[in-house]
């Protein structure tokens, strides 16, 4: 069996920036451990799977660990690639996934592509001494969305700065742990660590900004916000909070196309 892979760079407008994920564009599922397998041959954060049916795309995303519940930059590289190179002319794709429901993507005049989720809901705790000491620095607030923590400090500096323990941050009960603070340029700024998932650092980690955009929204007092994740590849979103939704605006760039043997 031969299928055509795309990498692609995602909240990036070079390459080597951003967010690298893999997209396969299916006829049909194949069986969950090869989708798995190659995901884990591929190496990058995420792989996406994608099947059309009608006029929605069936998509699913795996790490090189697990499937996951909700993926942005992948959802984002997967747009790029339909409306590029799939002779798709819509101005927006319909996406579904049996974990996170309805996703939309429009393409806009720019060459931006805004992502349409649903937002993360919130619960503000106590603290937790197990994720402080594996972060390394004890946060102003903690905070916990569906799938992982948020951790919320003074300044960028502080962000910057934290060197985590990965060991002690595989062994909590989440998918992973984003810290955020204000940013010098932009609204805020964070960082994404998700060792469990087969990733130490996320680059770029769009369904975080799903659980941080609540809490931002908020406490700036707007609705409109630009983002930046401090990552070495380092990427730039665009951020709306409509409440039960969020849009998500970021840019991609085309790396790779091959094909894999199977």
């Amino acid at each position: 069996m031969k299928l055509k892979i795309y990498q692609v760079d995602a909240f990036t407008a070079k390459v080597f920036g951003g967010n690298p994920a893999a997209v396969c564009i299916l006829d049909g599922w194949l069986p969950t451990e090869i989708m798995q397998q190659i995901a884990q041959e591929n190496n990058l954060a995420e792989t996406a799977f994608l099947v059309q049916k009608n006029s929605t795309f069936e998509l699913r995303w795996f790490t090189p660990e697990i499937e996951v519940d909700l993926c942005g930059h992948a959802t984002l590289a997967s747009a790029f690639v339909i409306f590029n190179h799939y002779g798709y002319t819509e101005k927006t794709i319909r996406f579904y996934s049996s974990r996170s429901g309805e996703l939309l993507v429009t393409k806009k005049d720019n060459g931006w592509m805004t992502m349409d989720f649903p937002t993360d809901q919130l619960v503000a705790l106590q603290g937790n001494t197990s994720i402080d000491k594996a972060i390394g620095l004890t946060p102003l607030r903690t905070l916990k969305g569906k799938t992982d923590y948020l951790l919320i400090y003074n300044s960028q500096e502080e962000i910057e700065a934290i060197q985590p323990n990965f060991h002690l941050l595989d062994l909590l009960d989440c998918r992973g742990v984003i810290v955020s603070a204000p940013g010098k340029n932009v609204d805020f700024v964070s960082r994404f660590f998700a060792p469990k998932c087969g990733i130490p650092e996320d680059p770029v980690t769009g369904s975080a900004h799903t659980t941080m955009l609540p809490y931002w929204s908020k406490v700036l007092g707007k609705t409109q916000l630009a983002a930046k994740q401090l990552s070495k590849r380092s990427g730039d979103l665009q951020c709306e909070y409509l409440g039960e939704r969020v849009k998500i605006s970021g840019q991609a760039v085309l790396y790779l196309v091959g094909e894999i043997n199977i």
